[in-house]
């Protein structure tokens, strides 16, 4: 009995997805070496090597910060990612038995209220370089957490299409 799984190619290319990897990804550069806005796409975001999780927990481990920084920053990165594999390889029409786009949301705003915290304690507290950049870095992933979850929320429908209570003017 061998288990296939499609992929869903077209995922990393749309907002929701981009917006999944850049919480992985950095705010600089371009995705695919085209610069945003030419050709016939709509503008993307523009990403960069960095992984932000990746190096907000690096900055956080390097510089010997207490366990919270460190330990929020390892489960951003991990969860993140699982969310994204289960988007990619379409687990999520497979296993219909929860809503995961709302489990999404609600990872990333409670992602984004622990990021508040932790980062902001770690700019203010300041105890080394590391700690602060860990802690700038940790900002940027709040703010990409906030996207995603708007994202998300934009796109739900419950039991129909998302449309405007009102007529657009």
């Amino acid at each position: 009995m061998a288990v296939t799984v499609k992929v869903n190619s077209s995922y990393p290319r749309s907002p929701r997805g981009a917006v999944k990897i850049a919480r992985v990804v950095g705010p600089e550069g371009s995705a695919a070496g085209v610069p945003a806005g030419r050709g016939a796409d709509p503008p993307r975001l523009l990403l960069s090597p960095q992984l932000v999780a990746f190096v907000t927990l690096l900055c956080f481990a390097a510089s010997r910060s207490p366990g919270a920084f460190t330990a929020l920053a390892a489960m951003e990165v991990v969860i993140t990612g699982l969310f994204l594999l289960l988007y990619l390889l379409r687990l999520d029409q497979q296993l219909s038995g929860l809503l995961w786009p709302l489990a999404d949301i609600f990872n990333s705003v409670i992602a984004a209220l622990f990021l508040l915290i932790v980062c902001l304690f770690a700019v203010i507290i300041k105890t080394n370089k590391g700690t602060l950049a860990g802690g700038v870095f940790g900002l940027v992933l709040l703010v990409l957490c906030v996207v995603d979850a708007v994202l998300l929320f934009q796109k739900m429908s419950f039991g129909g299409p998302r449309e405007r209570s009102t007529p657009a003017k």
